[in-house]
């Protein structure tokens, strides 16, 4: 195997030359902006991640900003990156930040490991971008460079692969330049040896690479194995009162959690039926509205939408329910799927719906 020098320096070479240094995030050693970019390009790619950064940072420019935001603004904000479980343990953790360490970002990994949403990989590179910190990084990036140039069997989402791994990044840390080589290690594998199609003749690391001299580089590194994806369907009502809409915010944990939704019509039960009944109101109308699939991390949800004309009379709304106009959704806290459904809704306008008899 090639020396940790050896290594480490081809990549500290190359990334002076052809690494990425004009990303939003790079060139600052603020703590908050590093994390916020590393929180969110955790299953992201950069050119989504890039507006929904600066528009997070327009609205909340420092950590006691976030801090001091309610939860809903700042689900409103993440609305559309997905994996939102990301947006709620960045808020509890400027507020960990803030009641815990006097609002002042920890420098040890160790204890910005503690806080909400941040793993040991997230911790290290924090420390090392931000605080000189010496420690190795382990991010999906480069557990791929590290899997081919070292030849490392195994998904490296098990356990035992992870441990083998977290112990060669630590082995082929640099004694000096750290933070260069940890960026560098983080923009070969986002730009030259990516998932499918590597660019193995551009890479710093070809001619001591084990999955290029054994011919497997789209073996390494090996795929999670396979199982069934759970198929889930669900039946979503689109309440509509003229331009309003009826939508819940969700439970703080699970799906969607603490994000707007519709309500679920409960499998067996007749829309009609139930809207009147749940809500108080009365059905003028339903009508289909387009299906969709949405895919989760675990499964694939099959969402079967229906259009209610409704005229809710003076039913009083429960807490966490709340009639939005569809005109001000646009800005709302809503998961994409749902964002879908109501921009079809809003493009049907008030046209009359198909009357269904009981």
């Amino acid at each position: 195997m090639t020396t940790e020098k050896d290594f480490a320096s081809r990549l500290i070479r190359w990334h002076k030359k052809n690494g990425r240094h004009d990303l939003p995030w790079q060139n600052t050693t603020d703590p908050y902006r590093v994390w916020l970019s590393e929180i969110m390009l955790q299953q992201t790619q950069v050119a989504t991640v890039i507006p929904y950064y600066l528009r997070f940072l327009e609205r909340f420019p420092q950590l006691a900003d976030l801090a001091a935001a309610p939860v809903e603004d700042v689900m409103a904000m993440w609305s559309g990156l997905g994996y939102y479980a990301r947006a709620r343990n960045l808020h509890a953790a400027a507020r960990a930040v803030t009641d815990q360490h006097n609002g002042i970002f920890p420098h040890d990994p160790a204890l910005i490991a503690q806080l909400p949403g941040i793993g040991r990989s997230t911790a290290n590179s924090i420390a090392t971008f931000c605080f000189g910190v010496h420690a190795p990084i382990l991010d999906g990036n480069v557990k791929r460079v590290l899997c081919r140039a070292c030849g490392i069997e195994g998904f490296p989402g098990s356990g035992a692969v992870e441990k083998r791994l977290w112990a060669l990044a630590t082995e082929l840390m640099p004694a000096r330049h750290g933070t260069i080589y940890n960026q560098a290690q983080m923009d070969l594998g986002a730009m030259v040896c990516t998932r499918t199609k590597p660019r193995c003749e551009a890479c710093p690391l070809a001619d001591i690479c084990v999955a290029r001299a054994t011919g497997r580089t789209a073996e390494l590194p090996q795929a999670k194995p396979r199982r069934d994806i759970p198929q889930r369907h669900a039946t979503l009502l689109v309440l509509q009162d003229g331009n309003r809409v009826l939508l819940e915010t969700r439970p703080p944990v699970g799906i969607w959690g603490g994000l707007l939704s519709l309500p679920e019509l409960p499998a067996g039960t007749d829309a009609r039926e139930w809207a009147e009944r749940r809500f108080a109101c009365r059905v003028l109308a339903v009508e289909p509205a387009p299906t969709l699939v949405h895919a989760f991390s675990h499964f694939r949800l099959h969402i079967a939408p229906l259009r209610l004309r409704v005229n809710p009379g003076n039913a009083v709304m429960e807490q966490g329910w709340q009639w939005l106009a569809l005109t001000e959704t646009a800005s709302a806290a809503l998961p994409a799927p749902i964002r879908r459904i109501l921009e079809e809704a809003q493009a049907s306008g008030n046209r009359p719906l198909l009357s269904r008899k009981r």
